[in-house]
């Protein structure tokens, strides 16, 4: 299954029970946040604001609240299909392949990789209606308040566009937008993302200004797209389209020198000044804590374009689980194949909801030689996004990194604290508050694999109480008998 853009998605959703229409008149400013935040703890559906105060387009969140709906958005009944197809892809790239047949199949694999790739077209509803000088207004999106100790209203779920002065390389990132007045608003690139390497570059060649361009809404695998944690020469818009097995249409930005989505619901069309920051912020974030505010780039408005009836999607953030949990997660699993082509021995990874993604990372592996567990803790934190992994835990191939509770016995019953904790220091996530310094600090690796003589350990490992298959099988034949 694909979708061509929101509102297909949405109707989908409707059809299975997987979207919920509220017409009566609710607030923008913490009133929807608070509403969805319960929505969210039931695992309920996807929720559509149709009588918003003030505003004339309706709201739209929780789209990718669950794993279903996560899968769905990705054109898929489960992500895993994903993992596999990412798999395979990786596979032929380690293993050509040999035989005619094989060889034909691949030739066809790649076709369909090459028309994924985005594709120009000449206009798209993106531009419907195009505003521009005073008629261009940030204000007419019904952006929302989340939080009561919030800097103002946000943007939450906009796809930042923007291209590296030097190399011309398309970056798409989600990144927050404070809303400061009509014309401007806050850019909340953190230090380690690519944009924000981009703003550096252009302060760098000493450029008058960094054109930008956001596009909101869109089919639900583009408007995730900008989530996943890709190496900077990798085009998220691309990899969309390898995902949904169709190119991603773009269309010619009216004012920026700038690519958007055709299918995108708004798009703002805008700049940054080099060297203009401006405090952003606070912003209750995905630490559960609110990020302070500090000074960051300025979003100067050039124009609005949006489609006939537009619909704004949005979402929240704020003490886990939330909807960017199942965003991150989905990156997660399709990321795994691609980090076992580094690391071989690994077995499955987990970023836990507890962990906020760059807190806690539990890695399993197939152990085979002494200071293993270690080598791969310090291989992770030298993988992109992965070094602002505070704590990594590694169990062994036979542990569930899923089962939270059972790697929390494993850690607590195999860890000599003297032996198996490793403290490192080095770069830590802008959000980080528990660090003396912002953006560094101390990292811990916890080797929490049984132990044995190549680990130096000199007395016997206890095995595992487990119940033998036979009596297993026998319980299993006699359960009815039981009563029970």
């Amino acid at each position: 299954m694909k979708f061509k853009d929101l509102r297909e998605f949405l109707s989908f959703l409707e059809s299975k029970g997987e979207l919920h229409r509220i017409t009566a008149p609710v607030s923008r400013d913490l009133e929807i946040t608070e509403i969805a935040d319960r929505v969210i703890a039931s695992g309920g559906p996807a929720l559509l604001f149709e009588n918003v105060d003030g505003h004339s387009f309706p709201v739209v969140i929780n789209l990718y609240g669950t794993h279903q709906r996560m899968a769905w958005a990705l054109g898929v009944d489960h992500i895993n299909e994903l993992t596999e197809r990412v798999r395979h892809l990786l596979g032929m790239v380690q293993t050509p392949p040999s035989g005619i047949m094989a060889k034909l199949s691949t030739l066809g694999t790649l076709a369909g990789l090459a028309r994924s790739q985005p594709k120009i077209v000449r206009s798209g509803p993106c531009q419907d209606v195009v505003l521009t000088g005073d008629d261009a207004n940030v204000n007419l999106l019904p952006a929302l308040k989340c939080w009561p100790e919030d800097g103002g209203r946000y943007i939450t779920l906009p796809l930042v566009i923007s291209k590296d002065p030097d190399s011309g390389r398309r970056n798409v990132g989600i990144y927050r937008m404070q809303i400061y007045d009509g014309k401007t608003m806050g850019m909340h690139w953190q230090s380690h993302k690519v944009g924000a390497h981009h703003y550096r570059s252009s302060e760098e060649k000493g450029l008058e200004r960094l054109e930008i361009a956001v596009a909101i809404g869109g089919d639900p695998t583009t408007m995730w797209s900008g989530s996943m944690p890709l190496p900077p020469d990798m085009d998220e818009i691309g990899v969309s389209g390898v995902i949904r097995g169709e190119a991603v249409d773009m269309v010619r930005c009216k004012t920026v020198d700038l690519e958007v989505p055709s299918q995108s619901e708004f798009v703002l069309e805008g700049y940054a000044v080099p060297g203009e920051l401006r405090p952003e912020g606070p912003f209750g974030d995905h630490t559960g804590y609110y990020s302070l505010a500090d000074d960051y780039p300025v979003f100067h408005l050039t124009a609005i374009t949006h489609r006939k009836g537009a619909i704004y999607p949005t979402t929240f953030v704020g003490r886990p689980p939330k909807e960017d949990y199942f965003m991150g997660k989905a990156s997660e699993r399709i990321m795994l194949p691609a980090l076992q082509m580094t690391l071989p021995e690994v077995v499955d990874i987990n970023m836990p909801a507890e962990g906020i993604f760059h807190n806690l990372v539990i890695v399993s592996i197939k152990k085979e030689y002494p200071g293993q567990a270690a080598k791969v803790m310090h291989a992770l934190w030298g993988i992109g996004l992965m070094m602002l992994a505070k704590t990594i835990v590694v169990v062994d191939h036979f542990v569930d990194v899923q089962n939270v509770s059972e790697v929390a016995w494993r850690v607590a019953t195999n860890l000599d604290p003297g032996r198996d904790i490793i403290f490192t220091e080095g770069p830590l996530d802008d959000l980080e508050q528990s660090s003396a310094k912002p953006h560094y600090g101390s990292k811990m690796g916890i080797d929490a694999t049984a132990k044995g003589p190549m680990d130096g350990f000199q007395r016997e490992w206890p095995p595992d109480i487990v119940m033998s298959d036979e009596i297993k099988r026998l319980v299993d034949s006699r359960w009815g008998e039981y009563g029970l």
